[in-house]
């Protein structure tokens, strides 16, 4: 038998959590009694849990032992989730909802926002001088009460300031960043996106509740209003193990 032994182990208690022998929610046997059942120390128990904890499967909370961690539905992220925030807003929705797919009594924002000058990366990401003035938008988005993304949304003072989109007593809006920029008669009608893999901050994981192992989509966003950058979101962060990127093309 090839590889470790711990390695061994959690594979097959993997192979049973997803087959649904340990349901999210319920709790693993005792070190002692896995030990038993695969013939192994307890020690080698434990690093198959460390190694089933860094997937997310579950999670270990002092003394109430083993449990397996709920698993949201993935969600399938495509660009064209924002015309639900660049259509007509009959039901209250952003991009955010319609592909997490809840209703807008099922969402919430966490927001924190400050004003700060460009410094060479997000000067070069809107086009703009070194030190321009920027509102800097930091959300954390709850679909059922679960934090499921995070992300840093910066607004060109020039067009913001002094508006209703520079005071977070106004999030969540309808519509999102377009309809935001739409109120102040900026048409926003180019959206480009650059997603990179990578592992979390400590931050991240913690708010996020990822798995140490779990790495996450990192997207940088940019949306246009005839050629000019109106806002940068960098990055957007969602958890790699809740999400799948769509992309579709038409020749």
């Amino acid at each position: 038998m090839r590889g470790h032994a711990y390695e061994h182990v959690a594979a097959e208690l993997r192979e049973a959590i997803l087959r649904g022998d340990h349901p999210p929610g319920t709790r693993l046997p005792k070190h002692a009694e896995l030990a038993e059942r695969y013939g192994v120390s307890e020690i080698v128990i434990r690093k198959a849990i460390d190694d089933l904890k860094n997937q997310g499967l579950v999670e270990t909370r002092g003394r109430g032992g083993t449990t397996v961690r709920e698993r949201p539905p993935v969600r399938r992220i495509s660009m064209d989730r924002y015309r639900a925030d660049a259509g007509p807003q009959d039901v209250p929705q952003t991009s955010f909802t319609r592909d997490a797919g809840v209703v807008w009594s099922e969402y919430r924002l966490d927001k924190a926002y400050r004003w700060i000058v460009a410094d060479a990366s997000l000067a070069d990401l809107f086009g703009v001088e070194l030190g321009a003035r920027v509102l800097e938008r930091r959300f954390v988005f709850y679909a059922k009460g679960v934090a499921s993304q995070m992300s840093r949304s910066c607004l060109l003072a020039a067009d913001v300031e002094g508006t209703p989109v520079a005071d977070p007593k106004n999030e969540p809006w309808p519509g999102g960043n377009i309809g935001q920029l739409r109120s102040l008669g900026i048409e926003v009608d180019e959206i480009t996106e650059e997603t990179a893999l990578r592992m979390p901050t400590t931050e991240e994981s913690a708010t996020l509740a990822i798995g140490g192992g779990v790495p996450v989509f990192a997207v940088t966003r940019r949306m246009l209003s005839q050629g000019r950058v109106v806002e940068v979101a960098d990055p957007i962060v969602i958890p790699g193990d809740r999400a799948v990127r769509v992309d579709r093309i038409v020749l």
